[in-house]
């Protein structure tokens, strides 16, 4: 008895020290953060996503197989703790039961019910990681470039837990020890098998696997410590200060570049890894290396070097080799009192360590510009990690600091700046879109009249690219068919500063959002249509915090209530006609806008839906979005085409959207195709309108190919 005590009490004492001197450390990384606000607003929220995202396994399960066993594996080393007081306390006491629950037949039960989920999940995992294995550097295997070996010791340790747990419980049956009864089928089971040996042998049985059980276990704390794993402890940290409801639509700071409270030392963005706020390190620190953002990454898809998961891998790898010179400079922020012996002891180190530029040293120039802000990388990540807005910090970093950014974005920038639009066409030609009207739209000269519901926001593209034209004149028809009163901004609309704001220049975004905020507070606009959800997004999400809040609305969800309330009526002139949505990003997957225009497209007689492979949550960017549109896309296959051919592969006469940017990819993408004369690309609007025309005036439906 005194040599169990003696080598469990060591064996925990060791390990417990091992580990929590690397927690420790890894705290106070973390701790060397920038601040990151808001972080614990909102309790009942973020006791809601713990529960269901970390108890619930929630986000796990959108691979169901997976997910499955990784939920079991998860629950059973809930039930498993049990057994693990149960194996300290055998160290003292045979007879030893958990305080306030005993030695219930049910306890029994699930432990080795769990016991045995938990091997069967890891045969499950062995298999997966086999057949998805990054076996000649395989891109397509979502594995690449994750820590393989890691992931194997991982799963040899809990099967070994596993194992040696129904082994000295085993031997406990037949020593007498084991206080379950039959309900513990598998400790009976071994017991059954080691029956053949003696009492003797299996005391000695008992306590060799006893021992070796929390040796193990202590081992697996000490390996997680010092392992991706580590998001075993600090994913429920992670999950519990994310953004909430999710860290998609508005980005998760506004710098203030206020000149007059401006200092030349302020730096915007992040160039170096202490410019990233704690939430952010806390973030790498929790990635998992699982590749699921990896794998819905239109970027990583279509050839480019952009993985969202080698970007949080690559920035954690110079978290932990910079250490010396953060935990240094932490403790000299503190003071005296604050150096710890281990920041003292290394001082040389710290000192002789420059900062990394985290571009190009850490990320590549194409890796950073190749993202798209699409936020498929965040809405699939299973831990809460929030890679958009870190990528976004490293543009702003680049731009406002550095002054570089992709040659081509220049043009577009300066026509923001001076023309208020990407293209650079001028204020003069934001109501050229009505010419094509039997009916006048109001335009907001002073305040917006009392008579008028909501100011239509038209949009860079709606007002001036021919094509998303079309779609600004179906939204203004059938609003004014159904009796909504609207009216424009015409020459005092400006871009919202979307395209500046995913590419990194934060200053012309909010110069374009303060001259916005300016003119509609100004116009006492309060409720917003509009057609691009860029657009949308921009006002509805990001003008707060520059004091703009007004209630957005996009065009297909005003569409969709007018055709549930009976004031526009689907005709039948669209009847056999097959079509396919394509969801926007910033519609879809970062304001959860799915439903909408599908029921719009279901509300049409005679027409059928057909959804794409990849779709709602998990839609395929069309390649616009992060200021792309105006990048040149060199590396690789164009993410446009890309999705073009997931809708082409439905054999859809027509392909729908509610986004002028993706209508104008996609169109592209079509053209390039040679497919333009048998596929059309319509916005849901369009689609709507043509429903309603007479047999005579709808256009030809194209040729079957």
């Amino acid at each position: 008895m005194a040599l169990r005590i003696a080598l469990g009490g060591a064996v925990t004492v060791i390990a417990l020290a091992i580990a929590g001197r690397r927690l420790y450390r890894l705290s106070r990384l973390v701790r060397a953060g920038q601040p990151a606000p808001g972080r614990t607003e909102g309790v009942p929220k973020r006791v809601a996503a713990e529960l269901a995202e970390v108890i619930g396994q929630r986000k796990m399960f959108k691979k169901a197989v997976p997910g499955i066993a990784h939920a079991v594996t998860f629950w059973g080393f809930l039930v498993l703790l049990f057994t693990i007081i149960e194996a300290y306390g055998d160290l003292f006491d045979p007879s030893f039961a958990v305080p306030f629950i005993g030695h219930t037949a049910v306890l029994g039960f699930f432990e080795d019910l769990f016991a045995v989920s938990i091997l069967v999940a890891i045969v499950v995992f062995s298999v997966i990681r086999l057949v998805k294995s990054p076996a000649n550097d395989n891109r397509e295997s979502r594995f690449f470039g994750s820590h393989v070996v890691a992931a194997w010791i991982t799963l040899l340790l809990i099967a070994i837990v596993v194992v040696t747990l129904l082994a000295y419980r085993g031997a406990q049956v037949n020593t007498h020890d084991f206080p379950y009864g039959g309900w513990a089928f598998a400790s009976h089971a071994i017991g059954r098998a080691l029956s053949h040996f003696s009492t003797s042998v299996n005391k000695d049985i008992e306590t060799g696997m006893l021992i070796a059980n929390i040796a193990v276990i202590m081992g697996f704390l000490v390996f997680v410590s010092y392992s991706k794993h580590l998001h075993i402890f600090v994913a429920p940290l992670n999950v519990a200060f994310s953004r909430r409801p999710r860290a998609l639509g508005a980005l998760a700071t506004t710098p203030a570049l206020d000149p007059e409270t401006m200092d030349e030392n302020d730096v915007f963005g992040a160039g170096q890894i202490e410019h990233l706020s704690w939430k952010q390190l806390l973030d790498l620190a929790t990635c998992t290396e699982c590749g699921r953002c990896q794998e819905q990454c239109p970027a990583w898809a279509t050839g480019k070097p952009l993985s969202p998961k080698l970007v949080i891998m690559g920035l954690r790898d110079n978290l932990f080799a910079s250490s010396p010179r953060l935990l240094a400079h932490k403790a000299k922020a503190a003071g005296p009192d604050g150096a710890s012996g281990e920041a003292q002891g290394s001082g040389a180190e710290a000192d002789a360590q420059v900062p990394t530029p985290l571009v190009p040293d850490v990320i590549s120039e194409d890796v950073l510009w190749s993202c798209t802000t699409c936020g498929a990388c965040v809405e699939a990540c299973p831990v809460d990690i929030e890679h958009v807005d870190t990528i976004v910090d490293m543009r702003r970093y680049e731009v406002l600091m550095e002054s570089r950014f992709p040659t081509e974005a220049g043009t577009m920038l300066r026509n923001i700046e001076n023309q208020g639009d990407p293209w650079g066409l001028g204020q003069a030609k934001r109501l050229d879109w009505t010419a094509g009207l039997d009916f006048e739209v109001p335009v907001v000269t002073g305040q917006i009249p009392d008579d008028v519901e909501y100011l239509f926001w038209v949009g860079c593209a709606g007002a001036l690219d021919e094509r998303a034209r079309k779609t600004t004149q179906s939204v203004a028809r059938l609003l004014h068919d159904a009796g909504v009163r609207f009216a424009v901004l015409g020459p005092k609309e400006t871009c919202t500063g979307d395209p500046p704001r995913r590419l990194g220049n934060e200053y012309l975004f909010q110069m374009q959002a303060q001259q916005n905020i300016e003119t509609l507070k100004g116009a006492g606009v309060t409720k917003v249509i509009a057609s691009c959800p860029h657009c949308f997004n921009t006002i509805a999400h990001e003008y707060p915090a520059l004091g703009g809040n007004f209630e957005v609305i996009h065009h297909t969800q005003l569409l969709e209530s007018l055709v549930g309330a009976g004031r526009i009526s689907p005709g039948p002139s669209m009847a056999g006609t097959t079509v396919t949505y394509h969801d926007p990003c910033y519609l879809g997957r970062h304001n959860r806008v799915f439903d909408e225009p599908r029921r719009v497209l279901s509300s049409l007689p005679g027409v059928r839906s057909v959804e794409m492979h990849r779709c709602r949550e998990k839609g395929f960017c069309c390649g616009a979005g992060g200021a792309r549109m105006w990048l040149e896309e060199k590396i690789g296959t164009r993410v446009n085409h890309a999705r073009t051919d997931e809708a082409l592969g439905t054999d859809a006469s027509v392909v729908s959207t509610a986004c002028p940017y993706c209508m104008i990819m996609i169109d592209d993408a079509v053209r390039d195709r040679q497919r333009e004369d048998d596929v059309r690309v319509m916005d849901v609007a369009q689609i709507l309108e043509e429903s309603m025309r007479p047999s005579s005036a709808a256009e030809p439906e194209p040729a079957s190919s």
